[in-house]
């Protein structure tokens, strides 16, 4: 098999982890090899992380729910349900925005579940 050099190849490659890297401690912006470990592992760490943002923020919202349930005299389970029951498509998102910011047009999502 006949001989493959690099040559510039590499090195752009190199720079292109390198450069990724700016900003890292020690070696880690210096060296390639450190440099491609670093890189590599903090990748799976953002994709790993994408997802559990969401995990994350939905736990937030479902604590604000219920926090804001309890002042009204429910719990979260039960307006979850009573929600489903009358047909009232709001999303956690939005519930839980509405517990926060206006705690007045939550009470009326309550009432009108159960009613």
């Amino acid at each position: 098999m006949t001989r493959v050099k690099t040559g510039f190849v590499r090195r752009r490659r190199h720079k292109k982890i390198i450069k990724m890297m700016e900003g890292q401690h020690s070696t880690r912006h210096r060296l390639w090899k450190r440099a491609n470990e670093a890189m590599l592992k903090s990748l799976w760490y953002a994709y790993r992380d994408r997802r559990q943002r969401r995990r994350d923020l939905r736990r937030l919202w479902n604590t604000r729910i219920n926090a804001a349930a309890r002042q009204n005299g429910t719990t979260y389970s039960r307006l979850i349900h009573s929600l489903k029951s009358a047909n009232i498509d709001l999303n956690r998102k939005m519930l839980a925005d509405l517990a926060v910011h206006n705690p007045e047009a939550f009470a009326a999502v309550i009432q009108a579940a159960d009613a």
